[in-house]
């Protein structure tokens, strides 16, 4: 059916910026910025363009087929093409120089491919500038290792008490017993002396 055709083509360009759709960056420093495409019939006269808040682009660029590298068009003077699409990946990522707090906010890989009907897709990865970074990782991994030492701890705690608990009932039990065994003795059971219960016997009869 047409209709089905139509939407297994919109559905073979796609777009990503990785695992991860957050980077952040230091003042004044450089940041990349990832993305790369994947199409299932190849690509011609391709077009892809890296955006700023969905309205400023800041990299325009056309690749003519899996042949040659993408040609520039336009772009912000701070940012610079790092990608390659005549290797095992499409690479259209792009480096940010000189991060500002300014430069904050949302950046959009678009990518059109007129080889199928015009298919386009994006991805979006959001930019954070900070003046130093900040090490929340680090106390949030240690709050992480203290709480599991300490239930560990508790864990040997509960183990070693429970040791004792058993020990002292054993003891006890043990106890027991030999005071079952002392109480029999002095029956004289086991002993074969007079006066035992072995060698009682039944009074005579008149």
């Amino acid at each position: 059916l047409p209709g089905l055709h139509v939407f297994a083509v919109a559905f073979t360009l796609e777009v990503s910026v990785g695992k991860t759709n957050t980077v952040m960056a230091l003042n004044n420093s450089n940041v990349l910025l990832p993305c790369t495409f994947t199409t299932c019939i190849g690509f011609q006269d391709l077009v892809f363009t890296w955006y700023f808040n969905s309205t400023e682009m800041i990299y325009h660029g056309k690749i003519k087929s899996k042949a040659s590298e993408p040609f520039l068009v336009g772009r912000n003077p701070r940012v610079e093409f790092v990608g390659s699409t005549t290797g095992k990946d499409n690479n259209i990522s792009i480096v940010l120089k000189n991060v500002e707090f300014s430069d904050a906010g949302k950046y959009t890989c678009h990518v059109k491919n007129p080889k199928e009907k015009n298919a386009q897709h994006n991805a979006t990865i959001f930019l954070t500038v900070v003046q130093k970074m900040v090490e929340a990782d680090n106390t949030v991994t240690l709050i992480i290792v203290g709480v599991v030492g300490g239930l560990i701890g508790l864990l040997i705690l509960f183990m070693l008490i429970k040791r004792v608990v058993l020990f002292i009932i054993k003891k006890t039990q043990d106890g027991k017993k030999e005071c079952l065994v002392s109480s029999s003795g002095n029956d004289n059971t086991e002993n074969g002396l007079a006066g035992s219960k072995a060698e009682q016997k039944a009074p005579p009869k008149a």
